[in-house]
C-alpha cells in the first residue's frame, strides 16, 4: 500500500468526491426506503454490492485476508449496518437536508474519537473548525425545528439519525485503521458482504422481494456506494481522520440540491446560513497542514 500523501489536499479533494457520490446514492435510497422500507433497501443494495464488487475483487486473484484484517472488516460492517438502517429509516421521514444536518454530529464526534482511539493530535485550528461547523449545524437545526411542533414519527426519525451518527462516528475511526490494512476493493467487497450477512439474519421476518421497477435503483445505489467507498478508503489511507472527517459537511450541500431537485424539498435561509458556516469549517481543515509538510500516520 502506498504511504500517506505528503499533503492533505489531494486526499481531502478525493474524500469530497466520495461524499458527493454517496449523496447521489442517498437520492436513490430515499426513494427505495419510502417504497420498500429501509431494511429491504439496505439489504438488497448490499446484496447487489457484494455481487458487483466481488466480480472486480476476485478477478484480481487476491490473497485471503489475515484474521485481524477480517475482524476489522466484520466489526466496521456491523457499525455500518446499524448506521445505514437508522439513517435511511429517518431519511424516508425527513427532508434530505434536515437529516444530513442532524447527522453532522458524527464528524464532530469523530474528530475527538480520533484522539482517543488513534492517538492523533487535535490542533487548535481543528478545534476551531469543529466549533464553526457545529455552529452551522445549530443554525440549521434551529431553523428546521424552531418554527413549530413535529409529529411523533418525525421525532423518532430525529432520534434514529442521532443513533446513526454515533455509529458513523466510530465507523470513521475504524475506516482509518481498515484503510491501513486493506486495499479499497477488498474493503468494498467485505463491507458489502458482511453487512448483507448481518442483515440477512432478520430476512425470514422482514425481507420482501423487490419489484422489477426497483431493480435499477438498487443496482444504481450499489454502484454509487462502491465508488464512494473506494474513494473514501483511498483518502483515509493517506490523511488523518481529523482532516478528512470534516469533508462530511459537504454532503449537506448535495443534500440541499438533490432534495430540492428530486423531492421538491424547500431550502430556507437558516439552511443556507448554516451551509456557509459548514463550508468555512471544511476550508479551515483543508488548510490545516502547510503544503509540502508531511502528515504523520496515525497510530494503529
Amino acid at each position: 500500500m502506498r504511504p500517506d500523501s505528503p499533503s492533505p489536499l489531494i486526499p481531502f479533494l478525493v474524500a469530497c468526491a466520495g461524499i458527493a457520490t454517496f449523496s447521489s446514492m442517498d437520492v436513490l435510497m430515499k426513494g427505495l426506503s419510502i417504497g420498500i422500507g429501509a431494511y429491504n433497501a439496505v439489504l438488497w443494495r448490499t446484496i447487489a454490492g457484494t455481487l458487483l464488487s466481488g466480480l472486480a475483487y476476485f478477478a484480481a486473484r487476491p490473497a485471503w485476508p489475515d484474521a485481524e484484517t477480517m475482524r476489522i472488516h466484520a466489526l466496521r460492517s456491523l457499525f455500518v449496518a446499524l448506521m445505514a438502517l437508522g439513517f435511511f429509516w429517518a431519511l424516508a421521514r425527513l427532508p434530505m437536508a434536515e437529516a444530513i444536518a442532524l447527522a453532522f454530529i458524527a464528524p464532530l464526534l469523530a474528530l475527538y474519537m480520533a484522539a482517543i482511539f488513534l492517538g492523533e493530535r487535535i490542533g487548535r485550528r481543528s478545534i476551531a473548525a469543529s466549533l464553526l461547523g457545529f455552529a452551522g449545524v445549530l443554525v440549521i437545526v434551529a431553523g428546521k425545528f424552531g418554527g413549530g411542533e413535529r409529529d411523533a414519527e418525525a421525532l423518532w426519525a430525529v432520534g434514529a439519525v442521532f443513533l446513526s451518527a454515533v455509529c458513523y462516528a466510530y465507523n470513521l475511526i475504524l475506516a482509518r485503521r481498515q484503510a491501513k490494512m486493506a486495499e479499497p476493493m477488498e474493503i468494498a467487497f467485505y463491507q458489502n458482504a458482511f453487512v448483507a450477512l448481518f442483515l440477512a439474519l432478520a430476512a425470514p421476518w422482514f425481507a420482501v422481494v423487490p419489484g422489477t421497477a426497483d431493480a435499477a435503483p438498487i443496482v444504481g445505489a450499489a454502484l454509487l456506494a462502491i465508488l464512494s467507498l473506494l474513494l473514501l478508503s483511498w483518502a483515509y489511507a493517506r490523511a488523518e481522520a481529523q482532516i478528512l472527517a470534516t469533508t462530511e459537511y459537504t454532503g449537506f450541500l448535495w443534500a440541499m440540491i438533490f432534495g430540492w431537485y428530486f423531492y421538491a424539498e424547500p431550502v430556507t435561509l437558516p439552511t443556507l446560513a448554516g451551509a456557509l458556516l459548514i463550508v468555512g469549517a471544511c476550508l479551515i481543515i483543508a488548510r490545516k497542514a502547510p503544503r509540502g509538510d508531511p502528515v504523520e500516520p496515525a497510530a494503529a
